[in-house]
């Protein structure tokens, strides 16, 4: 049951107040109690907002790039949300503060709203906090909403799979055609960025991305452009937000555009579902103790883990009964 204050905090987010949607992405991030009541009255307000992925290898320069087309739709005045996502330990630092120095023109415009994500040392989660951040921001009305992730793992391209558009950051000379194979992030990228572009080996970079994308054929049959940009010097800004927008309209005319999105919301049903079966299997008492004794038998090679998790099935269906 919702109660009033609750209420009138749903209200304050989708009136578009800061304040409100910093206090809701901190619910769904902590898993706070009302998290899910918030997330569903939220939920039918959103659909508007333009989702923006922006992924790629540490020091590509993501960060200067997000920064940088953030202040180019604030020229169009469009209000912009930005997340940036860092699943390393916020006591490190890390990306967390770097954002914030970074982005420290931005973060005083009243049209921006900056938020860091981390993992916090949590089991899972980070993926599905970030999109019901996303969720958040779209419905107090943020035409374009910007995720940043630090790195190009897992947990990284599923966020990333989530955004309407998915741009993929390279620079010349780090061996990224090689590392994008690696990490199978050329099958997500609705758009590709190869940034620092004044530096010597771009166009070996852009022949060897093209003869990449040459060899694979995506089911929408989009062919994705190759935008070159120097975000220090705000070069090729306009020419990547014309790409963004460019897919963003072709996906709105193609069957395929219908198809993505049942994939989203497949794939966010089952984290939240693989989220609450994990949580609701490790609460009590008897379970921590559980997984304390198998966790010690594993370590000592006494068991193996897929036993040790038959042990723990076999547990939860003895509770349910």
């Amino acid at each position: 049951m919702i109660d009033t204050a609750e209420i009138q905090s749903i209200e304050a987010v989708l009136a578009g107040d800061v304040r409100a949607i910093a206090r809701a992405i901190s619910k769904v991030e902590d898993a706070s109690p009302g998290a899910s009541r918030l997330m569903k009255a939220v939920f039918p307000n959103t659909g508007k907002a333009t989702v923006i992925g922006i992924t790629g290898s540490p020091g590509a320069g993501k960060t200067t790039l997000v920064d940088k087309l953030a202040v180019y739709y604030r020229k169009q005045g469009e209000r912009v949300g930005i997340i940036a996502v860092d699943p390393s330990s916020p006591f490190s630092g890390g990306a967390i503060l770097g954002d914030r120095i970074r982005m420290q023109t931005l973060g005083l415009d009243p049209g921006v709203f900056i938020r860091s994500m981390a993992t916090r040392g949590k089991l899972g989660g980070l993926a599905r906090a970030t999109v019901d951040a996303v969720a958040i921001l779209d419905a107090a009305g943020y035409s374009k909403v910007i995720v940043e992730t630090v790195g190009v793992g897992q947990d990284e391209v599923e966020i990333v799979k989530t955004a309407d558009v998915s741009v993929v950051v390279l620079v010349p000379g780090m061996g990224d055609d090689i590392q994008a194979i690696k990490a199978g992030i050329m099958e997500i990228g609705d758009v590709f960025v190869i940034n620092k572009a004044d530096r010597d080996g771009v166009l070996r970079t852009e022949k060897e991305l093209e003869a990449l994308l040459s060899l694979a054929m995506r089911s929408d049959f989009w062919m994705p452009p190759i935008v070159k940009t120097v975000a220090t010097e705000n070069t090729g800004i306009e020419a990547l937000a014309a790409a963004i927008q460019s897919y963003k309209e072709y996906l709105e005319n193609n069957e395929a555009s219908q198809q993505r999105r049942e994939e989203i919301a497949r794939w966010r049903i089952l984290e939240l579902l693989s989220e609450r079966l994990l949580a609701q299997t490790l609460s009590g008492h008897s379970a921590s103790q559980l997984l304390e004794r198998l966790s010690v038998e594993v370590a000592s090679k006494y068991r193996d883990p897929y036993s040790a998790v038959d042990e723990i099935m076999a547990s939860v269906r003895g509770a349910e009964e």
